[in-house]
C-alpha cells in the first residue's frame, strides 16, 4: 500500500502528493493530535497549537494574510508525514526533500503559490522564536536569549477538539480564496 487513509477518508500518497487529496480538515485534525517535541514534553501541547501561536504572532507583527496563513500551515506536512526532531532531521536529505515537495503542494493549494525566499525567512524566524518558548515552558530548557514576541502564550492543556476548531477558525479568517 502506498497511501495513508486520512481522517476524512481520502487515500493520500505522501510521496506523490496531489492537491485534490489535501484537506484542511485532515490537517487541523491530525495536527491537533500530534504532540510537539515528539512527545518529550511536560504536558501535551499539539503541533496545531504551535501553528496557531505562529499565526497569531505573524498577525501581531503586522504581516499580511498570506504570511499569517503560511504560519498556520508551516507544519502541515506533519499531518501526512509525521515529524522528525530537528537534530535528526538535518541528516535526512531525502525526507527533507519529500517534506518540501509536500509543503509546496500545500502552500500552492492554500496560498496560491509557494513561498518566496523572503517569506520563508520570516516564517522561520517566527517558528524559531516560538521554539524558544516551547522549549522553556514544555521542557524547562532555555537555549539562547529570549526573543521578543507579541502574543501571550498559554501552555495549559487544551482538548484536541478545541484546538482543531481554533485552527479551522483561523484558517477561515485568513484564507485567501
Amino acid at each position: 500500500m502506498d497511501y495513508i487513509t486520512t481522517y476524512t477518508g481520502k487515500h493520500f500518497r505522501p510521496l506523490n502528493p496531489e492537491a485534490e487529496h489535501i484537506d484542511i480538515i485532515d490537517i487541523a485534525h491530525a495536527l491537533s493530535l500530534c504532540c510537539r517535541g515528539n512527545g518529550h514534553v511536560k504536558s501535551f501541547f499539539s503541533v496545531a497549537s504551535h501553528c496557531i501561536n505562529c499565526s497569531l504572532e505573524a498577525k501581531e507583527r503586522g504581516y499580511d494574510k498570506k504570511l499569517i496563513l503560511a504560519c498556520l500551515l508551516h507544519d502541515a506536512s506533519e499531518a501526512y508525514m509525521s515529524d522528525v526532531p530537528r537534530p535528526f532531521k538535518q541528516f535526512l536529505k531525502d525526507y527533507n526533500a519529500m517534506e518540501n515537495k509536500l509543503l509546496n503542494v500545500i502552500y500552492t493549494k492554500y496560498l496560491g503559490s509557494t513561498l518566496t525566499k523572503d517569506e520563508a525567512i520570516l516564517i522561520k524566524q517566527i517558528d524559531d522564536d516560538l521554539l524558544y518558548y516551547d522549549l522553556k515552558y514544555l521542557l524547562n530548557e532555555e537555549v539562547g536569549t529570549a526573543p521578543k514576541i507579541n502574543i501571550h502564550l498559554n501552555y495549559n492543556f487544551v482538548s484536541f477538539e478545541e484546538v482543531e476548531k481554533k485552527y479551522l477558525d483561523l484558517y477561515e479568517k485568513f484564507r485567501l480564496f
